[in-house]
Order: C-alpha cells, then structure tokens, then sequence
C-alpha cells in the first residue's frame, strides 16, 4: 500500500481524533515511517509522532499519550520504550492500514 509521511508531504490531521491502538515498537514505526514529528499537535501531551496519508485518502495520526517524559518528567518513558501508539483519524479504517504496513494481526480500536 503507498502511502507518504509528514516527511514528504504536509498531511493534515485537523479534526482527526483517537480510532484505537496499536502495539509496536518505536523502531517499527520509524523503519515503516520514518523519523517522527519534531513536535506533535500537543507538545506537553506527546513525545513522537506521525502523520500519513495512504493513495486511498486515509489520513493516518500515530502518537503516544501521556506516558512519556514530556507529561511526567523523569517518571515518563523514553519513547524507545513505549509498546503502546494511539492510532488518530477519520474512521477505524485508519487502523487496518497501519496494521497493514506493520504487518501486525492485531489493533485494538477505541470504544
């Protein structure tokens, strides 16, 4: 599946919200998409992320929340450790298709 990253392209994420989760490993995240976002829409709230928009027009947010050291200092985790991404968008189908590029069998959508 093609897809481009807030590395190549401006992706617009505006009025995107929480579709689920994925676990991955940071690594994972920026072999598949590079490196993250300098700062996210919420510096204080989120240490990496990313924005991607597949060919099909899914407009894909992956980030932490809350965990890492930008929120609880030195009681945050380094995101090398973070397991667990929240997945943003416009639909659940934001989750299969950053399964799919991760090759993962498993996301966990959001209540």
């Amino acid at each position: 599946m093609k897809y481009q990253t807030h590395n190549e392209t401006e992706v617009d994420t505006n009025m995107s919200h929480l579709q689920g989760y994925i676990t991955a490993d940071y690594e994972e995240l920026v072999d598949a998409f590079g490196s993250p976002m300098r700062y996210g829409f919420d510096d204080y709230k989120v240490d990496a992320e990313w924005h991607i928009s597949f060919a099909d027009g899914t407009v894909v947010s992956i980030y932490n929340w809350k965990n890492g050291r930008n929120y609880m200092g030195t009681q945050g985790m380094d995101v090398q450790d973070i397991r667990e991404w929240h997945v943003g968008g416009f639909s659940k189908i934001t989750l299969f298709r950053v399964a799919e590029v991760l090759n993962k069998q498993t996301v966990t959508a959001a209540a």
